[in-house]
């Protein structure tokens, strides 16, 4: 049974649905890291929230047998997201069960920071009564400047439009279309630093966003712009948008999020003109209970299925494609295993093509797998989520072709790989069991269903080579299951796969490179 740790509080729904799905779970928030180390391990799965910090150190002390950190929420920017895939570990969040809880909280703060009502609460349980202290502007007919313009910031915007303010949005990925459908303008940073009233920030952490709001993109400003930032604390430079505020340049900022948390102290914190919340943008009833249940289904899923929602550093596979993937995925990975097992030089360059059938589905999962059969033969804890990354960190060419016409098969995978001396391809196909066969290898055809362990033969078509193979094979102890056969023409370059009972050792290889007429001969295992 699959074991799965939640290290965070989180609702009681989360243990619920794993139980119901079949997954054995341990429920132990308040975990030091040292004590997390300890136990890591244990555990298939590992469901978290903010509190959790996911380092290279823990999941190097999870020894391999961790599969999937799912974050319940959004940002991820407490999980080490390149030790996880170098280790991997699918990574998945829950992008959209908090998604209006967050908006509603951004909207409520923007609502907060233009009518002071923070500081007008507190003075007035002080027995003050301020009315003209207090003076407000008003969100009718404003421009609002939403950066990031995903699910949240989508939502806000639709809220802000029913407020009859006025949006332009600011996004990389964000289409003309989607924008018209947004009923919002898209423009360029700095149009919208220069044009917005209020601006709110809906960007995950990365390299491209850390500090996006600094003195110098708040110089460029409208002056008395006011701030929201309810989407990752390291989204402005505290210390510049605190000066700001004290200059006038920002009339005021309302943060939800900071660069450190729990956070007892905040170059923010004592401004009157800051609206500060500690971090409830998903803090509802709904939306904890959303993200618990949507996190144990998708963690559930991809361990008993393999399905794969909301991952962030893998292929997304669905629990429909999941059925039909699956004999693929033995069949990608037996033809990427079959030529990595055969390279015996540096590999530059991998050409992965689909036709038929196969051309219709997922094919960049099934790539990954590829590459993960190619590249275990020759690294160690290689998998279909790493195994991307590794090819690029060595700078290995992948390259995937599709085509859903059908040639001689009705669904046909080829692998061809190229090192620094030869190229190679080795192609296969789905027979009408679902099982997978060999059925081209160096463009000679044959048809072979691959066995645990095989012996791979290349040769000249020569009479008599079959029988002494055989008796090679036979003196040496070794069981025949299979053998499969395939020339290019009569008298040329020919091809054996010999399926047997046992791995084939060093003696019975050396035996058998000594007949007349072979090429090489390679034990192969799968």
């Amino acid at each position: 049974m699959v074991k799965v740790l939640i290290s965070d509080k989180m609702s009681p729904r989360a243990a619920e649905v794993f139980r119901a799905r079949g997954v054995d779970v341990d429920e132990k928030p308040g975990l030091t890291p040292d004590g997390l180390a300890v136990i890591i391990d244990q555990y298939d799965g590992l469901a978290i929230r903010s509190a959790t910090n996911v380092t290279a150190e823990i999941l190097a002390a999870a020894k391999g047998r961790l599969k999937v950190i799912g974050r319940a929420g959004i940002g991820v920017d407490n999980i080490d997201q390149k030790a996880a895939t170098a280790q991997g570990v699918c990574v998945m969040n829950t992008p959209f069960g908090n998604s209006i809880t967050t908006a509603e909280h951004t909207v409520a703060m923007m609502m907060a920071l233009a009518r002071q009502i923070p500081a007008a609460n507190r003075s007035t349980h002080e027995g003050k009564w301020e009315k003209n202290r207090f003076m407000g502007v008003e969100l009718y007919g404003k421009v609002l400047g939403v950066i990031g313009c995903g699910n949240i910031g989508a939502i806000v915007c639709d809220r802000a439009i029913g407020l009859k303010m006025h949006v332009v949005a600011y996004d990389p990925y964000l289409s003309e279309e989607r924008a018209r459908e947004l009923g919002v303008a898209r423009v360029k940073l700095d149009t919208l630093l220069a044009r917005a009233d209020f601006i709110t920030l809906h960007t995950p952490l990365n390299d491209a966003t850390r500090g996006i709001i600094n003195a110098d993109t708040i110089a460029r400003m409208k002056p008395g712009v006011r701030i929201i930032n309810c989407a990752r604390g390291g989204l402005l430079v505290e210390e510049d948008v605190r000066a700001a505020i004290e200059t006038g340049q920002v009339a005021g900022a309302a943060v939800d999020v900071f660069s450190s948390e729990p956070a007892d102290k905040n170059p923010l914190f004592g401004l009157e003109a800051v609206v500060a919340t500690p971090h409830l943008g998903a803090s509802t009833t709904e939306a904890q209970v959303n993200v618990a249940v949507q996190v144990a289904e998708q963690m559930s899923d991809y361990l008993l299925t393999g399905a794969i929602s909301n991952a962030l550093n893998m292929a997304p596979v669905s629990a429909e494609e999941a059925p039909r993937l699956r004999p693929y995925f033995t069949l990608a990975r037996e033809l990427g295993s079959f030529a990595g097992q055969l390279t015996m030089n540096a590999l530059q360059a991998v050409h992965i093509e689909y036709q038929g059938h196969v051309a219709g589905l997922n094919t960049r999962a099934l790539t990954a797998i590829v590459l993960e059969g190619l590249l275990r033969p020759l690294i160690a804890n290689v998998n279909m989520i790493n195994a991307p990354v590794i090819a690029k960190q060595r700078g290995i060419e992948v390259r995937e072709t599709r085509d859903e016409g059908t040639g001689d098969y009705q669904t046909l995978i080829r692998v061809s790989v190229t090192t620094e001396r030869q190229s190679r391809d080795v192609a296969g196909t789905l027979f009408a069991d679902n099982r997978p066969r060999i059925v081209q290898v160096k463009g000679i055809k044959l048809e072979a269903e691959l066995a645990r362990h095989m012996l791979y033969v290349t040769n000249e078509d020569k009479p008599g080579l079959i029988g002494a193979l055989g008796s090679v094979l036979g003196d040496n102890g070794v069981n025949v299951a299979t053998f499969h056969l395939g020339r290019a023409e009569a008298g040329g370059d020919a091809i054996a796969l010999i399926g047997v009972d046992q791995p084939i050792n060093e003696t019975v290889l050396t035996a058998v490179r000594a007949l007349p007429h072979v090429g090489r001969a390679q034990a192969l295992n799968f």
